[in-house]
């Protein structure tokens, strides 16, 4: 098992599962509350590759038609992903599942919904390539971004050569590594400052960490256990989508999808990887019946006995608790000719 430096929401469980170096490389600030944040050692952060890889998060000439980028479906304005039940890619052509945010990605060693992709530096990639997303190859992008002089110009002065799918994909993580989210007013009641929450979200506090047990998945400074669950989501459907099993093919798998983070959850609806409900009264709302029965259902989820009032507290608490004014709203850089 690899060598920890610092203390990470995902297990080392996870982290040897995947393969991965938790050792740290130029770990960027974290806001509080937050842990500490690892980055592989072969990409370290600079400010050159973070500046580079937020045009490239930004530029729609990553797709085949010109028309979507990494941003369409991750847009800062809607919470890093698209406010839609679907991502949307070129040619108008809608996906199967939402678009999870990016806020906070950097602390997954295992990237998408299903967990198929090592590190920010193996997701990114992915939607170029797909043929619903960006539909693009690496190739031809790679291609294209070595025919635009100001992109060209960059990479020789951040990687030393021309662009390559590699480079490409290290520069696109190194800015994502950047979108964290902390310092709500949960972390600063927490450090000392009663008044940083309402009675309602400190009522609510209490439910999610006592009597409804949300730690159980959502656990740690990022609110997550970084792990796959089956919260019988979509498992009522006449062919549900059957998530982490389709990478593992292990039965228990079948119908599991990553814990997401519950920071910022206020500014991420809809919900689930399915995004089939649309507030977080429904998620609650579905908790509390229990989920949808089915063989590979978690453990973790079962009935649970709270009253309107205490719903409504939790769904308070999500809000209030875990929204940061210091939230990274990043605006579209200018794109190099």
């Amino acid at each position: 098992m690899p060598r920890l430096i610092a203390p990470v929401v995902v297990s080392a469980i996870l982290f040897s599962a995947a393969g991965l170096s938790a050792q740290d490389s130029s770990p960027p600030k974290v806001p509080l509350g937050l842990p500490p944040l690892s980055v592989p050692k072969d990409n370290p952060q600079t400010p050159a590759k973070i500046a580079l890889g937020k045009q490239l998060y930004f530029d729609k000439r990553l797709s085949r038609d010109n028309t979507v980028a990494c941003a369409s479906c991750h847009d800062p304005a809607k919470g890093w992903s698209n406010g839609e039940r679907f991502a949307t890619g070129v040619r108008g052509q809608v996906g199967g599942r939402s678009a999870p945010t990016i806020i906070n990605a950097a602390y997954w060693p295992l990237q998408f919904w299903d967990g198929r992709a090592k590190h920010l530096e193996g997701q990114a990639l992915g939607p170029i390539a797909n043929s619903i997303e960006m539909d693009l190859t690496i190739k031809e992008a790679v291609e294209r971004l070595n025919k635009i002089e100001g992109y060209k110009k960059q990479f020789q002065a951040v990687f030393g050569s021309d662009a390559t799918g590699e480079t490409l994909a290290k520069a696109i993580a190194s800015f994502e590594r950047t979108v964290l989210s902390g310092d709500a007013p949960y972390d600063r009641f927490k450090a000392g400052d009663k008044s940083a929450l309402s009675e309602a979200a400190q009522r609510g506090m209490t439910v999610f960490f006592k009597k409804a047990n949300c730690t159980a998945c959502h656990g740690g400074g990022n609110f997550s256990d970084g792990a796959f669950h089956n919260a019988g989501i979509g498992m009522d459907a006449k062919e549900p989508d059957v998530g982490r099993f389709a990478v593992t093919k292990l039965l228990g798998d079948r119908g599991s999808f990553r814990t997401p983070t519950l920071r910022e959850i206020g500014r991420t609806a809809p919900y689930m990887h399915d995004g089939s409900l649309k507030t977080l009264e429904d998620v609650v709302e579905h908790y509390v019946k229990g989920g949808i029965k089915n063989p590979q259902l978690d453990e973790e989820i079962f009935s649970l006995r709270l009253d309107a009032k205490q719903q409504a507290d939790l769904v308070t608490f999500l809000k209030e608790g875990l929204s940061s004014k210091s939230y990274p709203m990043i605006k579209a850089p200018e794109l190099p000719k």
